[in-house]
Protein backbone atom coordinates (compact mmCIF):
# COMPACT_ATOMS: atom_id res chain seq x y z
CA UNK A 1 0.00 0.00 0.00
CA UNK A 2 1.15 3.52 -0.45
CA UNK A 3 1.76 5.61 2.45
CA UNK A 4 -1.55 7.80 2.23
CA UNK A 5 -3.46 4.80 1.93
CA UNK A 6 -2.19 2.78 4.60
CA UNK A 7 -2.76 6.43 6.91
CA UNK A 8 -6.25 5.92 5.91
CA UNK A 9 -6.75 2.36 6.42
CA UNK A 10 -5.39 2.72 9.94
CA UNK A 11 -8.05 5.36 10.77
CA UNK A 12 -10.80 2.70 9.60
CA UNK A 13 -8.79 0.42 12.14
CA UNK A 14 -8.66 3.07 15.22
CA UNK A 15 -12.67 3.82 14.18
CA UNK A 16 -13.23 -0.02 14.69
CA UNK A 17 -11.70 -0.61 17.76
CA UNK A 18 -12.45 2.33 19.45
CA UNK A 19 -16.08 1.73 19.03
CA UNK A 20 -15.59 -1.70 20.56
CA UNK A 21 -13.48 0.00 23.28
CA UNK A 22 -16.12 2.27 24.11
CA UNK A 23 -18.91 0.27 24.88
CA UNK A 24 -16.88 -1.27 27.40
CA UNK A 25 -16.30 2.22 29.10
CA UNK A 26 -19.09 4.30 28.36
CA UNK A 27 -21.90 1.18 29.06
CA UNK A 28 -21.45 1.61 33.18
CA UNK A 29 -23.43 5.48 33.53
CA UNK A 30 -26.32 3.42 31.95
CA UNK A 31 -25.97 0.80 34.72
CA UNK A 32 -28.20 2.62 37.38
CA UNK A 33 -31.16 3.36 35.04
CA UNK A 34 -31.22 -0.60 33.82
CA UNK A 35 -31.32 -1.79 37.27
CA UNK A 36 -34.32 0.87 37.45
CA UNK A 37 -36.22 -0.04 34.72
CA UNK A 38 -35.97 -3.62 35.23
CA UNK A 39 -36.09 -3.74 38.80
CA UNK A 40 -32.92 -5.87 38.55
CA UNK A 41 -29.93 -7.06 41.79
CA UNK A 42 -27.06 -6.84 41.78
CA UNK A 43 -25.78 -9.98 40.10
CA UNK A 44 -28.18 -9.63 37.55
CA UNK A 45 -26.84 -6.43 36.75
CA UNK A 46 -23.07 -8.05 36.46
CA UNK A 47 -24.40 -10.31 34.13
CA UNK A 48 -24.42 -7.27 31.33
CA UNK A 49 -20.81 -7.11 31.58
CA UNK A 50 -20.26 -10.86 31.97
CA UNK A 51 -22.26 -11.94 28.89
CA UNK A 52 -20.33 -9.71 26.96
CA UNK A 53 -16.31 -10.99 28.38
CA UNK A 54 -17.91 -14.19 27.79
CA UNK A 55 -18.76 -14.27 24.36
CA UNK A 56 -15.97 -11.61 23.80
CA UNK A 57 -13.55 -14.44 25.03
CA UNK A 58 -15.08 -16.75 22.48
CA UNK A 59 -15.51 -14.37 19.52
CA UNK A 60 -11.83 -13.78 19.25
CA UNK A 61 -10.07 -16.88 18.24
CA UNK A 62 -13.03 -17.80 15.90
CA UNK A 63 -12.70 -14.56 14.36
CA UNK A 64 -9.41 -14.46 13.91
CA UNK A 65 -9.38 -18.22 12.54
CA UNK A 66 -12.20 -16.76 10.14
CA UNK A 67 -9.71 -13.94 9.06
CA UNK A 68 -6.64 -15.79 8.17
CA UNK A 69 -9.08 -18.57 5.73
CA UNK A 70 -11.75 -16.10 4.71
CA UNK A 71 -9.60 -12.95 4.14
CA UNK A 72 -9.44 -9.90 6.47
CA UNK A 73 -11.65 -7.29 4.93
CA UNK A 74 -14.82 -9.58 4.89
CA UNK A 75 -14.58 -10.90 8.97
CA UNK A 76 -13.83 -7.77 9.98
CA UNK A 77 -16.64 -5.94 7.95
CA UNK A 78 -19.16 -8.64 9.51
CA UNK A 79 -17.31 -8.24 13.26
CA UNK A 80 -18.37 -4.54 13.19
CA UNK A 81 -22.15 -5.24 11.54
CA UNK A 82 -22.68 -8.20 14.43
CA UNK A 83 -21.24 -5.74 17.16
CA UNK A 84 -23.93 -3.10 15.38
CA UNK A 85 -26.75 -5.59 15.41
CA UNK A 86 -25.96 -6.11 19.08
CA UNK A 87 -26.25 -2.69 19.95
CA UNK A 88 -29.19 -2.38 18.41
CA UNK A 89 -31.17 -5.24 20.01
CA UNK A 90 -29.75 -3.67 23.19
CA UNK A 91 -31.38 -0.34 22.69
CA UNK A 92 -34.46 -1.80 21.28
CA UNK A 93 -34.76 -4.92 23.76
CA UNK A 94 -38.24 -5.09 25.93
CA UNK A 95 -36.70 -7.49 28.25
CA UNK A 96 -33.27 -7.29 30.45
CA UNK A 97 -32.80 -11.27 28.90
CA UNK A 98 -32.85 -9.71 25.43
CA UNK A 99 -30.21 -7.13 26.67
CA UNK A 100 -27.91 -10.01 27.67
CA UNK A 101 -28.62 -11.78 24.47
CA UNK A 102 -27.65 -8.12 22.19
CA UNK A 103 -24.96 -8.04 24.84
CA UNK A 104 -23.34 -11.74 23.30
CA UNK A 105 -24.10 -10.13 20.00
CA UNK A 106 -21.70 -7.61 21.14
CA UNK A 107 -19.20 -9.43 22.75
CA UNK A 108 -19.11 -11.75 19.63
CA UNK A 109 -18.71 -9.66 16.89
CA UNK A 110 -16.12 -6.82 19.06
CA UNK A 111 -13.87 -10.43 19.78
CA UNK A 112 -12.91 -10.28 16.58
CA UNK A 113 -12.18 -6.39 15.96
CA UNK A 114 -8.78 -5.93 17.92
CA UNK A 115 -6.99 -8.92 16.39
CA UNK A 116 -7.91 -8.78 13.12
CA UNK A 117 -6.81 -4.86 13.21
CA UNK A 118 -3.70 -5.58 14.29
CA UNK A 119 -3.25 -8.55 11.38
CA UNK A 120 -4.06 -5.94 8.56
CA UNK A 121 -1.54 -3.62 10.21
CA UNK A 122 0.64 -6.74 9.57
CA UNK A 123 -0.81 -7.49 6.22
CA UNK A 124 -0.10 -3.68 5.03
CA UNK A 125 2.58 -1.75 7.24
CA UNK A 126 6.23 -2.61 6.10
CA UNK A 127 8.29 -3.88 9.32
CA UNK A 128 9.43 -0.96 10.37
CA UNK A 129 6.47 1.14 10.58
CA UNK A 130 4.00 -1.49 12.35
CA UNK A 131 5.15 -0.36 16.29
CA UNK A 132 3.75 2.75 15.44
CA UNK A 133 0.51 1.49 14.05
CA UNK A 134 0.40 -1.18 16.31
CA UNK A 135 0.72 1.27 19.17
CA UNK A 136 -2.00 3.77 17.65
CA UNK A 137 -4.23 1.29 17.62
CA UNK A 138 -3.19 0.06 20.95
CA UNK A 139 -3.90 3.54 22.80
CA UNK A 140 -7.35 3.45 21.83
CA UNK A 141 -8.43 1.61 25.05
CA UNK A 142 -6.60 4.34 27.37
CA UNK A 143 -8.53 6.81 25.75
CA UNK A 144 -12.08 5.00 25.44
CA UNK A 145 -11.65 5.00 29.70
CA UNK A 146 -10.93 8.83 29.61
CA UNK A 147 -13.60 9.60 27.79
CA UNK A 148 -15.98 6.91 28.10
CA UNK A 149 -17.77 8.05 30.88
CA UNK A 150 -17.11 11.41 30.23
CA UNK A 151 -19.37 10.95 27.05
CA UNK A 152 -22.45 8.39 28.27
CA UNK A 153 -22.85 11.08 31.03
CA UNK A 154 -23.14 13.87 28.29
CA UNK A 155 -25.52 11.88 26.44
CA UNK A 156 -27.71 10.35 29.42
CA UNK A 157 -27.97 14.31 30.34
CA UNK A 158 -29.49 14.73 26.83
CA UNK A 159 -31.32 11.32 26.10
CA UNK A 160 -32.14 7.96 27.35
CA UNK A 161 -30.17 5.22 27.90
CA UNK A 162 -30.90 3.55 25.05
CA UNK A 163 -28.74 6.31 22.97
CA UNK A 164 -25.36 4.96 24.60
CA UNK A 165 -26.35 1.91 22.03
CA UNK A 166 -27.78 3.77 19.33
CA UNK A 167 -24.96 5.91 18.26
CA UNK A 168 -22.91 3.07 17.73
CA UNK A 169 -25.02 2.22 14.66
CA UNK A 170 -24.10 5.57 12.46
CA UNK A 171 -20.23 4.49 13.29
CA UNK A 172 -20.37 1.23 12.22
CA UNK A 173 -21.86 2.63 9.01
CA UNK A 174 -18.91 4.58 8.73
CA UNK A 175 -16.36 1.72 9.09
CA UNK A 176 -18.22 -0.33 7.08
CA UNK A 177 -18.47 1.70 4.21
CA UNK A 178 -14.46 2.32 4.39
CA UNK A 179 -13.79 -0.90 4.69
CA UNK A 180 -15.42 -2.02 1.43
CA UNK A 181 -13.11 0.56 0.12
CA UNK A 182 -9.77 0.09 1.75
CA UNK A 183 -9.05 -2.76 3.47
CA UNK A 184 -7.01 -6.10 1.89
CA UNK A 185 -9.54 -8.78 1.05
CA UNK A 186 -6.53 -11.53 0.21
CA UNK A 187 -6.61 -14.64 1.75
CA UNK A 188 -3.59 -16.24 3.59
CA UNK A 189 -4.76 -19.27 4.30
CA UNK A 190 -5.02 -22.47 2.29
CA UNK A 191 -8.06 -23.35 0.88
CA UNK A 192 -8.75 -26.48 3.36
CA UNK A 193 -11.86 -27.48 5.40
CA UNK A 194 -12.89 -25.01 8.37
CA UNK A 195 -11.98 -26.91 11.61
CA UNK A 196 -15.50 -27.03 12.94
CA UNK A 197 -14.95 -29.48 15.30
CA UNK A 198 -11.71 -27.36 17.15
CA UNK A 199 -14.32 -24.36 17.04
CA UNK A 200 -16.85 -26.06 18.99
CA UNK A 201 -14.61 -27.63 21.70
CA UNK A 202 -12.90 -24.14 22.30
CA UNK A 203 -15.55 -22.16 22.15
CA UNK A 204 -17.06 -24.75 24.86
CA UNK A 205 -13.88 -25.16 26.39
CA UNK A 206 -13.56 -20.85 26.73
CA UNK A 207 -17.21 -20.83 28.25
CA UNK A 208 -16.12 -23.01 31.26
CA UNK A 209 -13.10 -21.68 32.09
CA UNK A 210 -15.25 -18.23 32.29
CA UNK A 211 -17.93 -19.34 34.06
CA UNK A 212 -15.55 -20.84 36.69
CA UNK A 213 -13.46 -17.82 37.14
CA UNK A 214 -16.60 -15.65 37.05
CA UNK A 215 -17.94 -17.96 39.70
CA UNK A 216 -15.19 -17.24 41.83
CA UNK A 217 -15.77 -15.47 45.44
CA UNK A 218 -13.51 -13.05 46.20
CA UNK A 219 -13.68 -13.17 50.09
CA UNK A 220 -13.13 -16.67 49.91
CA UNK A 221 -10.77 -17.65 47.08
CA UNK A 222 -9.27 -21.28 47.66
CA UNK A 223 -12.40 -22.73 49.35
CA UNK A 224 -14.44 -21.51 46.03
CA UNK A 225 -11.69 -22.70 43.99
CA UNK A 226 -12.78 -26.38 45.08
CA UNK A 227 -16.34 -25.73 45.33
CA UNK A 228 -19.05 -27.46 43.36
CA UNK A 229 -19.64 -23.92 41.86
CA UNK A 230 -16.25 -23.91 40.11
CA UNK A 231 -14.82 -26.80 40.23
CA UNK A 232 -16.93 -29.06 37.76
CA UNK A 233 -16.33 -25.88 35.10
CA UNK A 234 -12.88 -25.99 35.48
CA UNK A 235 -12.47 -29.84 34.65
CA UNK A 236 -14.75 -29.46 32.30
CA UNK A 237 -12.12 -26.81 30.24
CA UNK A 238 -9.32 -28.84 31.03
CA UNK A 239 -11.17 -32.12 29.61
CA UNK A 240 -11.91 -30.22 26.55
CA UNK A 241 -8.27 -29.01 26.59
CA UNK A 242 -6.76 -32.11 25.98
CA UNK A 243 -9.48 -33.11 23.38
CA UNK A 244 -8.77 -29.58 21.61
CA UNK A 245 -5.07 -30.88 21.39
CA UNK A 246 -6.06 -34.40 19.44
CA UNK A 247 -8.32 -32.61 17.64
CA UNK A 248 -5.68 -30.06 16.18
CA UNK A 249 -3.31 -32.29 15.59
CA UNK A 250 -5.25 -34.59 12.94
CA UNK A 251 -6.88 -31.76 10.83
CA UNK A 252 -5.67 -30.01 7.84
CA UNK A 253 -6.55 -26.78 8.69
CA UNK A 254 -6.32 -26.27 12.61
CA UNK A 255 -8.82 -23.42 14.33
CA UNK A 256 -5.81 -22.82 16.71
CA UNK A 257 -2.13 -24.72 14.83
CA UNK A 258 -0.03 -26.53 16.73
CA UNK A 259 2.62 -24.77 15.86
CA UNK A 260 1.55 -21.78 17.78
CA UNK A 261 2.74 -23.03 21.20
CA UNK A 262 6.39 -24.95 19.61
CA UNK A 263 8.23 -21.44 19.56
CA UNK A 264 10.02 -20.44 22.84
CA UNK A 265 8.99 -16.88 21.69
CA UNK A 266 5.56 -17.57 21.21
CA UNK A 267 5.34 -18.92 24.57
CA UNK A 268 6.76 -16.31 26.52
CA UNK A 269 4.41 -14.00 24.89
CA UNK A 270 1.47 -15.85 25.86
CA UNK A 271 2.98 -15.38 29.96
CA UNK A 272 3.56 -12.14 29.55
CA UNK A 273 0.10 -11.44 28.17
CA UNK A 274 -1.58 -13.92 31.14
CA UNK A 275 0.70 -11.67 33.76
CA UNK A 276 0.04 -8.41 31.84
CA UNK A 277 -3.81 -9.16 32.13
CA UNK A 278 -3.59 -9.97 36.01
CA UNK A 279 -2.00 -6.70 36.83
CA UNK A 280 -4.56 -4.73 34.62
CA UNK A 281 -7.31 -6.67 37.07
CA UNK A 282 -5.69 -5.05 39.90
CA UNK A 283 -6.69 -1.66 38.78
CA UNK A 284 -10.36 -2.01 39.63
CA UNK A 285 -9.16 -2.18 42.96
CA UNK A 286 -7.54 1.21 43.20
CA UNK A 287 -10.26 3.52 43.85
CA UNK A 288 -11.12 0.84 46.80
CA UNK A 289 -7.60 1.69 47.85
CA UNK A 290 -7.94 5.39 47.44
CA UNK A 291 -10.74 5.30 49.89
CA UNK A 292 -9.71 3.50 52.90
CA UNK A 293 -6.04 4.85 52.57
CA UNK A 294 -6.28 8.86 51.58
CA UNK A 295 -9.54 9.81 53.16
CA UNK A 296 -7.57 12.33 55.19
CA UNK A 297 -6.81 13.64 51.59
CA UNK A 298 -10.52 14.29 50.56
CA UNK A 299 -11.09 10.97 48.78
CA UNK A 300 -14.09 8.92 49.01
CA UNK A 301 -16.57 6.83 47.45
CA UNK A 302 -17.97 9.91 45.43
CA UNK A 303 -14.35 11.02 43.85
CA UNK A 304 -12.61 7.91 44.30
CA UNK A 305 -13.16 7.20 40.36
CA UNK A 306 -10.97 10.24 39.36
CA UNK A 307 -8.08 8.11 41.02
CA UNK A 308 -7.57 5.88 38.17
CA UNK A 309 -7.05 8.95 36.21
CA UNK A 310 -3.18 8.93 36.38
CA UNK A 311 -3.12 5.37 35.05
CA UNK A 312 -5.30 5.74 32.08
CA UNK A 313 -3.47 8.93 31.19
CA UNK A 314 -0.17 7.30 31.23
CA UNK A 315 -1.63 4.46 28.89
CA UNK A 316 -2.88 6.64 26.14
CA UNK A 317 0.47 8.68 26.34
CA UNK A 318 2.35 5.42 26.83
CA UNK A 319 0.99 3.01 23.86
CA UNK A 320 2.02 5.25 21.17
CA UNK A 321 4.90 5.85 22.65
CA UNK A 322 6.08 2.12 23.39
CA UNK A 323 5.14 1.53 19.95
CA UNK A 324 7.58 3.85 18.18
CA UNK A 325 10.19 2.73 20.44
CA UNK A 326 9.24 -0.27 19.01
CA UNK A 327 10.79 0.42 15.61
CA UNK A 328 13.84 1.68 17.16
CA UNK A 329 14.83 -0.50 20.02
CA UNK A 330 12.88 -3.95 19.20
CA UNK A 331 10.61 -5.15 21.85
CA UNK A 332 12.44 -6.62 24.48
CA UNK A 333 14.48 -3.05 25.57
CA UNK A 334 10.61 -1.89 25.54
CA UNK A 335 8.83 -4.92 27.82
CA UNK A 336 11.84 -4.84 29.94
CA UNK A 337 11.57 -1.44 30.30
CA UNK A 338 7.86 -1.58 30.93
CA UNK A 339 7.77 -4.37 33.14
CA UNK A 340 10.59 -2.12 35.74
CA UNK A 341 8.27 0.42 35.59
CA UNK A 342 5.23 -1.79 36.57
CA UNK A 343 7.13 -3.51 39.30
CA UNK A 344 8.12 -0.02 40.58
CA UNK A 345 4.80 1.24 40.73
CA UNK A 346 3.06 -1.93 41.76
CA UNK A 347 5.50 -1.83 44.56
CA UNK A 348 4.92 1.93 46.04
CA UNK A 349 1.05 1.69 45.61
CA UNK A 350 1.84 -1.01 48.12
CA UNK A 351 4.11 0.61 50.58
CA UNK A 352 2.81 4.41 50.59
CA UNK A 353 -0.61 4.58 49.41
CA UNK A 354 -1.31 6.71 52.62
CA UNK A 355 0.43 9.74 50.39
CA UNK A 356 -1.81 11.73 47.64
CA UNK A 357 1.32 12.49 45.72
CA UNK A 358 2.73 9.14 45.76
CA UNK A 359 -0.01 7.47 44.96
CA UNK A 360 -0.19 9.87 41.68
CA UNK A 361 3.25 9.00 40.81
CA UNK A 362 2.85 5.24 41.25
CA UNK A 363 -0.25 4.83 39.25
CA UNK A 364 1.42 6.87 36.61
CA UNK A 365 4.44 4.25 36.36
CA UNK A 366 1.54 1.85 36.51
CA UNK A 367 0.46 3.18 33.50
CA UNK A 368 3.48 3.04 31.40
CA UNK A 369 4.32 -0.28 32.64
CA UNK A 370 1.01 -1.08 31.48
CA UNK A 371 1.59 0.67 27.65
CA UNK A 372 4.51 -1.31 27.35
CA UNK A 373 2.53 -4.51 27.48
CA UNK A 374 -1.23 -4.11 26.45
CA UNK A 375 -0.82 -2.37 23.81
CA UNK A 376 1.76 -2.86 20.78
CA UNK A 377 4.79 -4.76 22.28
CA UNK A 378 3.39 -8.20 22.47
CA UNK A 379 1.47 -7.73 19.52
CA UNK A 380 4.46 -6.94 17.61
CA UNK A 381 6.32 -10.02 18.53
CA UNK A 382 3.19 -11.96 17.50
CA UNK A 383 2.99 -10.18 14.02
CA UNK A 384 7.15 -10.92 13.66
CA UNK A 385 6.92 -14.67 15.04
CA UNK A 386 3.72 -15.79 13.38
CA UNK A 387 3.14 -17.10 9.95
CA UNK A 388 1.35 -14.67 7.32
CA UNK A 389 -1.29 -17.50 7.22
CA UNK A 390 -1.47 -17.16 11.64
CA UNK A 391 -1.00 -13.96 11.74
CA UNK A 392 -4.88 -13.37 12.93
CA UNK A 393 -5.60 -15.96 14.93
CA UNK A 394 -2.11 -15.54 16.63
CA UNK A 395 -3.10 -12.64 17.69
CA UNK A 396 -6.57 -14.07 19.10
CA UNK A 397 -4.31 -16.11 21.16
CA UNK A 398 -2.88 -13.31 23.10
CA UNK A 399 -6.03 -12.11 23.43
CA UNK A 400 -7.45 -15.23 25.06
CA UNK A 401 -4.27 -15.55 27.72
CA UNK A 402 -5.19 -11.78 28.14
CA UNK A 403 -8.41 -12.34 28.94
CA UNK A 404 -7.84 -15.50 31.06
CA UNK A 405 -5.17 -13.13 33.57
CA UNK A 406 -7.52 -10.52 33.90
CA UNK A 407 -10.79 -13.06 34.72
CA UNK A 408 -7.75 -14.89 37.45
CA UNK A 409 -6.48 -11.84 38.15
CA UNK A 410 -9.94 -9.96 38.94
CA UNK A 411 -10.60 -13.33 41.78
CA UNK A 412 -7.30 -13.56 43.36
CA UNK A 413 -6.91 -9.55 43.94
CA UNK A 414 -9.91 -9.64 45.51
CA UNK A 415 -9.35 -12.01 47.92
CA UNK A 416 -5.50 -10.84 49.00
CA UNK A 417 -6.97 -7.52 49.16
CA UNK A 418 -9.89 -8.92 51.47
CA UNK A 419 -7.69 -11.23 54.17
CA UNK A 420 -5.56 -7.94 55.57
CA UNK A 421 -2.85 -10.06 56.08
CA UNK A 422 -0.36 -7.33 56.72
CA UNK A 423 -2.36 -5.38 59.27
CA UNK A 424 -5.25 -4.76 61.19
CA UNK A 425 -6.10 -1.44 59.37
CA UNK A 426 -8.81 -1.66 56.07
CA UNK A 427 -5.57 -1.09 53.91
CA UNK A 428 -3.49 -4.12 54.55
CA UNK A 429 -5.05 -6.54 52.08
CA UNK A 430 -5.08 -4.07 49.46
CA UNK A 431 -1.19 -3.52 50.28
CA UNK A 432 -0.44 -7.03 50.21
CA UNK A 433 -2.44 -7.60 46.53
CA UNK A 434 -0.37 -4.89 45.05
CA UNK A 435 2.64 -6.22 46.87
CA UNK A 436 2.44 -9.84 45.35
CA UNK A 437 1.07 -8.36 41.69
CA UNK A 438 4.78 -6.14 41.98
CA UNK A 439 6.62 -9.63 42.72
CA UNK A 440 4.54 -11.09 39.89
CA UNK A 441 5.75 -8.10 37.89
CA UNK A 442 9.18 -8.21 38.49
CA UNK A 443 8.97 -12.41 37.44
CA UNK A 444 7.57 -10.83 34.34
CA UNK A 445 10.69 -8.92 34.02
CA UNK A 446 12.65 -11.96 34.31
CA UNK A 447 10.91 -13.80 31.90
CA UNK A 448 11.52 -10.65 28.72
CA UNK A 449 14.91 -10.83 29.25
CA UNK A 450 14.70 -13.81 27.74
CA UNK A 451 13.35 -12.35 24.52
CA UNK A 452 15.52 -11.54 20.97
CA UNK A 453 17.17 -8.88 21.29
CA UNK A 454 16.91 -6.37 18.16
CA UNK A 455 19.21 -7.97 15.80
CA UNK A 456 17.78 -11.52 15.76
CA UNK A 457 14.57 -9.99 15.74
CA UNK A 458 15.23 -7.86 12.47
CA UNK A 459 16.76 -11.56 10.92
CA UNK A 460 12.96 -13.50 12.09
CA UNK A 461 11.29 -10.42 10.58
CA UNK A 462 13.65 -10.64 7.10
CA UNK A 463 13.44 -14.61 7.15
CA UNK A 464 9.60 -14.32 7.41
CA UNK A 465 9.82 -11.40 4.81
CA UNK A 466 11.24 -14.21 2.15
CA UNK A 467 9.09 -16.83 3.18
CA UNK A 468 6.10 -14.82 2.55
CA UNK A 469 7.52 -13.19 -1.08
CA UNK A 470 8.44 -17.50 -1.83
CA UNK A 471 5.38 -18.39 -1.69
CA UNK A 472 3.21 -15.53 -3.09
Amino acid sequence: METRQRNITLIVLFIGVLMGALDIAIVGPALPAIRSQYQLSERALAWIFSVYVLFNLIGTPLMAKLSDQFGRRSIYILDVSLFAIGSLIVALSPSFSVILVGRAIQGFGAGGIFPVASAVIGDTFPPEKRGGALGLIGAVFGLAFLIGPILGGIILSLATWHWLFLINLPVALFVIALSLRLLPSTRHAAEARFDWAGGLVLTAMLAGLALAFNRLEAQSFFASLISMRVLPFLAAALILFLILQRIEKRVQNPIVPPTLFDRPQLRLTYALSSGAGFAEASLVFLPLLAVVSLAQSGVNEKNASWMLLPVVLAMAVGAPISGRLLDRLGSRTVIVSGTLLLTLGMALVGLSAGSLAMFILSTALIGLGLSALLGAPLRYIMLNEARVEERSIAQGVVAIFTSAGQLLGSALTGAMASSQVLGVGAASGYTFAFLVIAVISFLLMLMALRLKNRQNEQETIRANQATAQSIS
